[in-house]
């Protein structure tokens, strides 16, 4: 069994479309997703046993990087993937200090999330 069929992936994006698309990339390389509209749906309703999150910077209500601060004050460390529309030095240098695995610029391509992803899995699995 691959590294990809035992990770699961949370995906926190409000653009459905967005949503599905990765959820489909994800599937189709072996891994299992969860997918939330809100920052406020993830924590209310995950089951927070993801092997990474891939996390929208703007979210309606809490941005993506207020639930990052938040899951890191509840000690929750999965690792992180920022995607954005907006991509700006600000956001960047953000996800720069939140350690995450990976700030992607929409559009970006199936294989950039891949290679993002897969670091990420092998980061949660490291001891």
């Amino acid at each position: 069994m691959t590294e990809a069929a035992l990770s699961r992936v949370a995906i926190v994006e409000d653009d459905a479309s967005m949503s599905h698309a990765l959820e489909r990339i994800l599937r189709l390389a072996g891994y299992a997703s969860d997918s939330y509209c809100s920052a406020e749906d993830y924590l209310s309703h995950s089951r927070r046993d993801a092997a990474c999150l891939i996390i929208d910077v703007q979210l309606p209500g809490m941005t993506g990087f207020e639930l990052h601060d938040r899951l890191c004050g509840a000690m929750q460390k999965a690792p992180v993937i920022f995607v954005t529309a907006m991509d700006d030095a600000d956001a960047r240098l953000k996800a720069g200090a939140a350690h995450s695995i990976a700030f992607l610029a929409k559009p970006f391509s199936g294989r950039a999330l891949l290679e993002s992803v897969g670091r990420a899995c092998a980061q949660d699995a490291a001891p």
